[in-house]
């Protein structure tokens, strides 16, 4: 019978192999054996090939699998189905702990044995995502997978869209919740970007336990996932495979009321940015969810990229990296939104502008000059929202609010010398400004402007040993 297999496989061009799969149940787990391969397939085990193995090793027929590759649950519930459920079943997907996007093949073959079951495993490695791979795909999964594409281009709100997604993975899963969960290297922190539930589902919104310690359990699922692209628990036996590698994670589950998992990583250009993740779903449409996020998380992945990379640039370009609050180019956009819009309200303008920078900065260096400017910056955040804050000049930041009336401005404005005092040697020039049209917010920034100097020529009729600072101003 090898030699029958050994001779199928020799007629293919691809890498292939025959594996046995062990048809007794042993716990969550069974042996698969690879029996043989072409020499196409025995190469990639013999031979070095950089980012598929690293370690070449003598290939000897009928050793585990796992005695060349790391082991993989979605790799051995592919085998199972092939091999004792008699099913063909095929994979497109990037397998991280190789580098490569795997075109996936695996074919029943006919078994004499009691105890085991027999599949050809074939695959077609490449650097990058290739298009026709992922079109060739049944017509249900490559309308699913339209179907994210024409939602994420045709509907202009992100965040819709990304809601009616989540929507359409929890109908895919047929699950009790489905969440795409974010995740911020740097602040260590965890985010719902969107979640959906059943009708009839006793679970708790995810927010429900993002506290400081859930980051630490996010960033587990790595290590739980252990290089595959997806993990696919169906019953409470595969549940058992979790408990193995990551108890905490599986208690936690086991006590919100999970039962199954589907979980699989967005990533892109090699940066994870969090997880697809839904609870108690229809064991019956495992092949189905596999195959169809596989491509789905590639194109959310790249998409939630992109948006995530828009608000970077938006950032930084309308951001004072200094101190945190807006930049010039913002106030200017800001006004000129005012001036515009069909929609009108009160608006009040403050200057403030710091009171003795220059002597800071000559006598002590700009080290201590940048810690009075971020100084100066918390005291007007504690005051306002940072967005209304902008730094418009070297030391002079202006205030812009709308809706609110003439005694709420000047109650601010002592609200903001009360905050400033609470910084060494952090003095404002302080003037504001109020029209009852925000139309007319440019008037009101002369105005505010005009104050603010009047006011800081005060501070420096009383501090006549700064007054080298105090230069003409020329408008």
């Amino acid at each position: 019978m090898s030699r029958d297999y050994q001779s199928f496989v020799d007629n293919l061009t691809v890498p292939a192999c025959v594996l046995s799969v062990e048809k007794a149940e042993n716990g969550p787990h069974r042996k698969i054996r690879i029996v043989t391969g072409n020499q196409a397939y025995i190469d990639t085990i013999e031979k070095h090939v950089p980012g598929l193995n690293e370690n070449p090793k003598k290939f000897i027929p009928n050793l585990e699998y796992t005695n060349y590759v790391p082991e993989d649950i979605n790799f051995e519930q592919a085998c199972f189905q092939a091999a004792i459920c008699r099913k063909k079943v095929s994979s497109y997907a990037r397998i991280d702990k190789f580098d490569f996007w795997f075109d996936m093949l695996f074919i029943p073959l006919v078994s004499e044995d009691e105890n085991l079951g027999y599949c050809v495993y074939s695959m077609d490695l490449s650097l990058k995502p290739e298009a026709e791979n992922m079109s060739s795909t049944s017509a249900d999964i490559a309308q699913s997978v339209l179907d994210t594409c024409i939602k994420l281009r045709s509907i202009d709100d992100f965040q819709e869209a990304m809601d009616s997604i989540c929507k359409d993975i929890r109908a895919l899963c047929d699950s009790e919740h489905c969440c795409i969960l974010m995740m911020d290297t740097a602040k260590r922190s965890c985010s719902v970007l969107c979640e959906a539930f059943s009708e009839t589902t006793k679970l708790l919104p995810m927010g429900t336990y993002l506290d400081d310690s859930f980051y630490d359990i996010a960033e587990s699922w790595e290590g739980t996932l252990a290089g595959s692209n997806c993990l696919i628990i169906k019953n409470e036996k595969e549940m058992e495979i979790v408990r193995e590698r990551n108890p905490v994670w599986c208690e936690s589950i086991t006590q919100a009321g999970g039962k199954s998992i589907v979980l699989f990583p967005l990533k892109f250009k090699n940066e994870l940015m969090g997880y697809i993740w839904a609870i108690n779903f229809s064991a019956e449409k495992a092949d189905k969810i596999k195959e169809t996020l596989e491509l789905t998380t590639f194109i959310l992945a790249s998409e939630i990229y992109s948006n995530r990379t828009m608000e970077r640039l938006h950032i930084l370009s309308s951001r004072d990296m200094l101190t945190g609050v807006m930049n010039r180019n913002e106030m200017n956009n800001y006004v000129i939104s005012l001036v515009n819009s069909e929609e009108t309200s009160t608006v009040g303008v403050l200057f403030a502008d710091l009171n003795g920078l220059k002597t800071i900065n000559d006598s002590e260096g700009h080290i201590a000059g940048d810690t009075l400017l971020k100084n100066a910056a918390s005291a007007l955040k504690e005051v306002f929202n940072k967005k209304n804050v902008f730094r418009a000049g070297g030391d002079e930041f202006v205030v812009i609010l709308t809706g609110l009336t003439e005694d709420e401005l000047y109650s601010k404005v002592e609200m903001l010398r009360k905050a400033s005092e609470k910084y060494d040697r952090l003095v404002f020039a302080i003037g504001a400004a109020y029209e009852t049209d925000s139309v007319n917010v440019r008037i009101a920034l002369h105005n505010a402007d005009e104050r603010m100097y009047a006011d800081k020529k005060l501070f420096y009729e009383k501090h006549p040993e700064l007054r080298r600072e105090a230069v003409k101003r020329t408008d």
